[in-house]
Parts: C-alpha cells; structure tokens; sequence
C-alpha cells in the first residue's frame, strides 16, 4: 500500500479507521490512515472522488486515547486533544488500532519528556557556571 503522506518519516502502521463524522447524524466514515512516531495521518479512501487530502493529527496536539470500549465487532475509542476536542473512533476488534495509537502516543510523550528533563538540567547547570564565573572574576 502507498503511503498517504510522501515525507521520510517512518511509518509505523498504515490501514482503514472509522471516524464518527461531526454532522447531525454522526455517521461513521472511513479513513485511510498512517501512523508514524510523530502523527496519525486520516484521509478519505482513494476513489472518493478529487483528491485525498490527508489531515494530520500531530502527537503534540494529542492529550490521550481514552474510551475505549468493546462490543461484539467493533472496538471504540476516542483521541482527546490538548484543547479537549474529542474525536471518535472505531476498528474491528482485532486490528488493535487503539493499542497502536496508544503506544506511539506514549513513546512519543516520553522521548519529549526526556528531552524537556535534559533542557532544564542544562540550564541549572549553565546557570550554576554563571554564578561560579562571577564569583571567581569578583575574588581578589
């Protein structure tokens, strides 16, 4: 299968969601969609009609994966975005899309987590060799 999104990014899993539409009657409408370690990528299945124009749910805008919810066919679960926006969503059961979503979700809040701890740690320690410059250029 192409992917949907033509950048170098490594795809981790590419396949077909279901999106609760934001319409009166709330349908259910399919999405081809890519998921890699920075975004999940939703665009209508080729043959729609014009062009698949993909819309891109970045993990920075991603909260959590939450509601998840299993029946006889269907598992559901709902993307909750860091401005508490709620988007539905449904997969067979087996296809474990949810657990997919969940996991590059966690991966990617934790690489930016470490990257946020290092950032802080460098400057208490440039802030620290600051003060030690200044005290050793004022010693007589």
């Amino acid at each position: 299968m192409l992917s949907l999104l033509r950048s170098p990014r490594p795809v981790i899993r590419e396949g077909e969601l279901e999106k609760r539409s934001d319409s009166l009657f709330q349908l259910w409408k399919k999405k081809q969609v890519v998921l890699s370690k920075e975004s999940l990528s939703l665009s209508s299945p080729e043959g729609g009609g014009g062009k698949a124009r993909a819309k891109e749910l970045r993990f920075g805008s991603i909260q959590k994966v939450d509601c998840v919810e299993r029946t006889g066919k269907y598992v559901y679960f709902t993307i909750v975005t860091t401005d508490r926006k709620e988007i539905d969503f449904r997969c067979p059961g087996e296809s474990c899309w949810n657990a997919s979503i969940t996991m590059a979700l966690i991966d990617f809040q934790n690489k930016r987590a470490i990257q946020d701890f290092k950032s802080r740690q460098e400057a208490v320690e440039q802030a620290a060799a600051g003060s030690r410059d200044r005290r050793l250029a004022r010693a007589p």
